[in-house]
């Protein structure tokens, strides 16, 4: 991503699911699958929206619940999953709780 664009220091919520494939597109993008009524999901909002706000990746939330067919197109068969894209491309799948620093490691490694 260049200097010149910005990304959201917050996680964008998808709300049209064919749009994801523009908010992978381009740079470095996190992907949060979960549900609301999940609990680790819920343990993990701060660290997801740590990483929308301390890095240079983009974070996209995605509801299964709302979003079944997305979530089945990825394989996501437990939650949360987290994907990182970098520029359009699946380059990493975590499964379950992850720490703030496990998220800012995987997106890192690809916006630097």
């Amino acid at each position: 991503m260049s200097s010149t664009e910005t990304t959201p220091g917050e996680p964008i919520q998808l709300t049209d699911a064919d749009a994801f494939d523009e908010h992978v597109a381009d740079g470095v993008v996190l992907v949060d699958f979960y549900a609301d009524w999940c609990g680790p999901c819920q343990m993990m909002e701060p660290a997801v929206e740590a990483v929308a706000e301390d890095t240079d990746a983009a974070v996209l939330k995605v509801d299964v619940d709302v979003h079944q067919a997305l979530a089945g197109e990825y394989g996501v068969q437990g939650i949360p999953t987290l994907l990182v894209f970098a520029d359009g491309e699946l380059v990493e799948r975590m499964v379950g709780a992850q720490s703030e620093q496990a998220l800012s490691d995987a997106t890192g490694e690809y916006t630097a």
